[in-house]
């Protein structure tokens, strides 16, 4: 995902996003743990999926603020 696509997206989305990203990476944890993960690389691109949502949520909060 691409901050340009999370920059257009409303608060309510980046929320829905962010709960759909952490529930899969809650899939990819117990995956690994039972041997089952196939594309390691998958667990870091949510990390940083996760991170790009909350700071660009973080700058449009202090934006509105401001």
């Amino acid at each position: 995902m691409k901050a340009a696509e999370v920059r257009t997206q409303s608060a309510d989305q980046m929320n829905d996003e962010l709960a759909k990203l952490k529930k899969e990476q809650f899939n990819l944890r117990f995956q690994k743990a039972t041997g089952q993960l196939e594309k390691t690389a998958r667990v870091k691109e949510i990390r940083r999926d996760i991170a790009r949502i909350k700071t660009i949520a973080r700058q449009k909060a202090a934006e509105s603020k401001a």
